[in-house]
Formats: structure tokens, C-alpha cells, sequence
């Protein structure tokens, strides 16, 4: 699949993955929203640490994104933001400070207390 201009790339292990707890909280808000339970994790620059993560809900996988499908939720990452990502995996975590989705980056040299920044 991979190379093919018209077909999203299934992700390996390597590359990202869904734990089984976040694919039960994008499944359950996809459901409330009246969504496809697709997961767009992406990297912007900016953030207390250089890098940040942006989660949003996608109607359908972009012809270069990274797919991971974990219990039927995917998760899909642009070609560019898998460079800084690989090798993640999303999960969802609940504490007494809150809940939020989590990314657990292997590249990432450092980040921030918010969990949502970081930096190569």
C-alpha cells in the first residue's frame, strides 16, 4: 500500500498505535457526535517545549496519512507529523487532575507538565 497516491498507509507497530482504551473514548465521543470514530493525531510547532500535539476528529483518512486501527477506531497521522511521532502510542488516561488523551513518544528528547508539548 505504501507509495500508493490513492490508499492511506496501515500503519505497523513501529509506526503508531491505539491503545484499547483510547479507542474506547474515541469511540464513545464519535458516537455522541454523530462521527466516523477516526482519530487525527498531527504535530504543530509552537508549545512550551518546541512541538505540539493536536487531536481532532476526521471524516475520512487523507491519501498520505498513517492509519492504526485498534477495536474498529483508527488513528491517522500526516506523512509529515509521522517523522516526529513514530513509534507513539496514543492511549487515554483518567487521574484525579483529570482525563486526556496521552501520547507516549519514544523521539521525544523532553517535554512540559501539560503533557501536550515536546521536543526532539
Amino acid at each position: 500500500m505504501r507509495g500508493n497516491a490513492y490508499l492511506p498507509h496501515m500503519a505497523t507497530a513501529r509506526d503508531i498505535t491505539l491503545t484499547p482504551s483510547a479507542a474506547a473514548r474515541v469511540a464513545a465521543i464519535a458516537e455522541r457526535q454523530g462521527k466516523p470514530a477516526i482519530l487525527r493525531l498531527s504535530v504543530d510547532g509552537g508549545g512550551c517545549s518546541g512541538f505540539q500535539y493536536r487531536f481532532g476528529f476526521a471524516d475520512a483518512p487523507d491519501a498520505d496519512d498513517t492509519v492504526a486501527e485498534t477495536d474498529g477506531v483508527r488513528l491517522v497521522v500526516d506523512s509529515i507529523s509521522l517523522d516526529l511521532v513514530r513509534g507513539c502510542a496514543v492511549d487515554y488516561v483518567e487521574s484525579l487532575g483529570g482525563a486526556a488523551f496521552k501520547v507516549d513518544n519514544p523521539n521525544a528528547a523532553s517535554g512540559c507538565g501539560c503533557g501536550s508539548s515536546f521536543a526532539i
